[in-house]
């Protein structure tokens, strides 16, 4: 049996819509093997378990690929990335169906060649490449080619998902977007998000605020989240370097320095109090991205 674990992912980060990802220490747990016939999926709603499972789907897509036919496939699946939140359970289970077929074939297929193949399922590759390679990703696709870069964070400050009882479809999100962009909305972002990445590497964090603004998606997508802005607000007044909108959303994300020990607490705190049943967390980068264990016996 082979194990695949993949990280749950944060993208867009502000001012770096459709370009930036980071991996963080939540996941989802995969295993695979091959049986003698037919398509076996554990531990999911029962809606799921059925042949246009994500990531049995993602299985075939790489089975296809890489010319390989599988007698049957098990499938078992332990879930902690909440589903239509804005932290990459799609990528996740994209990842793993890719990754699992991979193993299964024993085809040796590169991380490139799994960027590639995962991201033509996904449609972009903002929450692939971290999830595979882990940390923040920098990620563009140009005529059909990917290109990809890994940026290194600075130590001192840790990651706070704020994650609503309610979900918001990635396609619902991209709705309320417009269809064309304004010159100067786009310098102002081109400029924060060159900010944003020299601030997390060169640990500026004074600059989070500043920098994780954006005027291509957080202004049209927050009217999609109940009390949004006071609780970015709230967030502010609690101390958080920076906050932003987690994919498409609904999940906010608070930056605060590691050594914050109250803010996670005041902020549950305070959802409670304006009636928001959501659930908050504190997460670490995870740095190495999917991994990978081969011969787990059941």
């Amino acid at each position: 049996m082979i194990k695949v674990k993949v990280p749950a992912t944060s993208a867009n980060i502000g001012s770096g819509f459709d370009t930036l990802g980071i991996a963080l220490q939540l996941y989802n747990t995969f295993f695979f093997e091959e049986i003698d016939e037919g398509l076996e999926i554990n531990g999911c709603d029962n809606n799921y378990a059925n042949e246009n499972n994500l990531v049995y789907t993602s299985m075939l897509e790489t089975f296809k690929k890489i010319g390989y036919e599988a007698k049957g496939i098990k499938i078992t699946l332990n879930t902690n990335i909440p589903i239509a939140r804005g932290l990459g359970s799609s990528a996740a289970c994209i990842l793993g169906g890719v990754i699992g077929a991979n193993e299964i074939a024993k085809a040796s297929l590169s991380k490139g060649e799994i960027l590639e193949i995962a991201t033509e399922i996904e449609g972009h590759p903002d929450n692939i490449a971290p999830a595979l390679f882990g940390g923040l990703v920098v990620s563009v696709t140009e005529d059909e080619n990917i290109y990809y870069n890994k940026i290194n964070i600075a130590n001192g400050i840790k990651f706070v998902v704020l994650i609503p009882d309610f979900t918001l479809s990635t396609s619902e999100a991209r709705e309320v977007l417009p269809s064309t962009v304004n010159y100067k909305d786009a310098i102002y972002n081109v400029g924060r998000v060159s900010l944003l990445l020299s601030a997390l590497s060169n640990g500026r964090f004074d600059l989070l605020k500043a920098s994780l603004m954006d005027r291509l998606h957080q202004p049209y997508r927050k009217k999609l989240i109940p009390k949004g802005d006071e609780i970015i607000n709230k967030s502010y007044e609690l101390g958080a370097l920076g906050t932003y909108i987690s994919g498409a959303g609904p999940t906010i994300m608070a930056i605060i320095k590691d050594n914050n020990m109250n803010f996670t607490v005041s902020i549950k705190n305070y959802l409670n109090f304006i009636n928001c049943n959501w659930t908050v967390k504190e997460l670490d980068l995870n740095l190495s991205g999917v991994g990978i264990e081969k011969g787990i016996k059941e």
